[in-house]
């Protein structure tokens, strides 16, 4: 981890220590295991509560419901960790980095000490549920809807590209409560899985990389949630999405800068030890100047995705420059791997070798949480 991001509340040597932990944690119980979780598209549910137990989820919540009672900075610390060694099964960064978030931002106390302590110990796996087969980006576009029957939500709808939906005991669900308000009439509902009459995983998603991540899509047939497991008010979800999404692109931006910097680093090793005309790669003048340019591209994603995390901590990340961060490094980090790739030659296109597994990820990067394209309008509306 960087200095900047280690500014917290805690020590630098808390968060160092953490991230250490970590990586020691992700390199004995997550990489020998990364061809069985391709194969099967999921994470053993076990690696849940091992991860749980060894205090790796929701660092940043308080210890009164659970949490690590970190800042934000654990968070990335872990997310940090797993991305420098080209692991994308694991699906955290949703669970510890999003969904724990929006129940501590919107629930309400009961909510708050019903499910963030199970989310901590791993014993509760979240997700949420935002895109659907017609919606992705465009929110106000969704048909998923929830009406309001006396003491319950009745909802319908179906849900795609949810992480965590195989394992998810927990989803919160962006519904419509209002349909004729648009976005002033969206919603976040907590559907709480075992047992809900009408809900299913409809299938795991085959991806062209990411392809131990649990992937799924969701149906909602009739699913009836107490009126109690809304989180917020009703119909203010949009202002919460909008909120929370800035949040989101900020945990991508430092994935993204994490897979860059190890691509290169992969790669400078790559060139050292393997020889080509007698000497060599990296010794070939292109070699050099091409990891030179990959390392400085690198270097810059890292200071201000680390500038961001250091606004963020403060409070003081706005959405714009967000979005700047989770464009930026990711596509910094897609022309940075596939650089690597072709230096690696044809070993750099065979799935043994992590540049080729982390070539097939990086391309969703700049697809999830906002297309790159939405995020420059998004930028552009602030200038």
């Amino acid at each position: 981890m960087t200095t900047s991001a280690n500014r917290s509340d805690r020590s630098d040597d808390d968060v160092l220590a953490l991230h250490e932990m970590a990586t020691k944690f992700f390199e004995a119980e997550l990489l020998p295991h990364e061809e069985r979780f391709a194969a099967q598209k999921h994470v053993d549910r076990e690696f849940w509560n091992k991860a749980g137990e060894l205090g790796l989820l929701c660092t940043s919540i308080p210890e009164e419901y659970g949490g690590g009672g970190g800042t934000l900075a654990h968070d990335f610390a872990v997310f940090d960790a797993q991305y420098r060694l080209g692991d994308t099964s694991f699906g955290n960064m949703v669970h510890s980095g999003l969904v724990a978030h929006y129940i501590l931002a919107y629930g309400n106390e009961e909510q708050k000490r019903r499910w963030l302590p199970g989310m901590a110990s791993g014993a509760i796996v979240g997700a949420i549920a935002m895109t659907e087969p017609g919606a992705g980006s465009d929110l106000k576009a969704l048909r998923t809807m929830a009406i309001r029957h006396r003491d319950s939500y009745i909802i319908n709808g179906s849900k795609t590209f949810i992480s965590n939906g195989k394992h998810a005991d927990l989803v919160i669900v962006v519904a419509k409560t209002d349909p004729a308000a648009g976005a002033k009439g969206i919603s976040l509902i907590v559907v709480e899985t075992a047992g809900a009459n009408g809900y299913q995983v409809s299938r795991l998603l085959d991806k062209v990389g990411m392809k131990g991540q649990d992937t799924a899509e969701l149906s909602f047939t009739d699913v009836r949630v107490p009126v109690g497991n809304r989180l917020g008010e009703e119909n203010a979800g949009f202002g919460y999405l909008m909120k929370q999404l800035a949040h989101e692109r900020l945990v991508i931006a430092v994935c993204a800068a994490a897979a860059t910097e190890a691509a290169v680093a992969w790669t400078v090793q790559y060139t050292k030890e393997r020889k080509a005309f007698g000497a060599p790669l990296f010794d070939m003048q292109n070699t050099r100047f091409e990891l030179a340019q990959c390392a400085t591209l690198a270097r810059v994603c890292r200071v201000f995705v680390d500038n961001c995390i250091e606004q963020h901590l403060h409070g003081a990340l706005d959405g714009a420059t967000a979005s700047m961060a989770k464009a930026y490094s990711t596509d910094i980090q897609g022309q940075v791997v596939d650089r690597c790739v072709q230096l690696f030659g044809g070993y750099g296109y065979m799935l043994e070798y992590p540049i080729a597994r982390m070539y097939a990820d990086a391309r969703v990067q700049r697809i999830y949480a906002g297309a790159n394209e939405v995020m420059k309008e998004l930028i552009a509306r602030s200038l």
